[in-house]
């Protein structure tokens, strides 16, 4: 643990700074988990940033604890992973307990009201940057591509006709046909590896085969040159 000790300090710190900082849920804290660990200190790559989002996403629990919890493994391990779930809660646990103490009062304060109107437009912004960062790092291949436009265009048709449709859907049929292109891929490895197997012995037959015919011919030959003999 001493090792990590700097590490630790550095991850609490981090995400009780993201956490104090960070409105609108966990899709708003996107953008700052990345500034924070992918170009600042440079703890993940934007590959494994994204496949930490998408197990974050895809597992029980608010996308915001189980990515704290998930960068604090990868980089400290267990401690890491208690003190960045730790210090990522500890803001808003100790914001909202102040405030339900004057819940009602806080509400009628008129300048509240218009900061959270502010926040509200700084929310939509940063949720918007994090959707287009993800993008960005998405690997510029046919099936993501594909998969991202049936996705945004049953979600905008869905809407625009009202019906409900669960965000749990996307992320299991999604889901579906990643395990379904895995499948794919990996039969056609294993009957690429298998060709390049039998490849070896294909040739070999030939040469014994090759062989045999010399064989062949020599013995015929000699045969011949025996009766000119005689």
């Amino acid at each position: 643990m001493k090792k990590h000790l700097p590490k630790l300090l550095q991850l609490f710190l981090s995400f009780l700074k993201i956490g104090a900082f960070t409105f609108g849920g966990g899709y708003a804290m996107i953008a700052l988990l990345e500034n924070e660990f992918v170009s600042r200190k440079k703890w993940l790559d934007k590959t494994e940033f994204l496949d930490i989002l998408a197990v974050s996403e895809s597992t029980p629990g608010p996308i915001a604890v189980n990515t704290a919890t998930y960068i604090g493994y990868k980089v400290a391990g267990i401690w890491g992973s208690l003190l960045s779930t730790l210090a990522v809660c500890l803001p808003s646990f100790v914001i909202i307990f102040v405030i339900s103490l004057f819940f009602d009062k806080f509400l009628e304060l008129t300048w509240v009201g218009y900061a959270f109107r502010g926040i509200q437009v700084a929310v939509v912004y940063l949720i918007a940057s994090a959707g287009v960062k993800i993008f960005k790092g998405l690997e510029k291949k046919p099936f993501p591509i594909i998969l991202f436009c049936l996705v945004f265009g049953a979600y905008v048709a869905l809407s625009v006709l009202a019906v409900r449709f669960s965000t749990v859907f996307y992320i299991l049929i999604c889901g579906a046909l990643g395990l379904c292109l895995y499948g794919v891929q990996t039969l056609r490895a294993r009957r690429k590896t298998k060709e390049m197997s039998s490849a070896p012995c294909a040739d070999e037959k030939g040469q014994e085969d090759a062989l045999d015919v010399k064989a062949d011919e020599s013995h015929l030959e000699g045969e011949r040159k025996g009766g000119d003999e005689q």
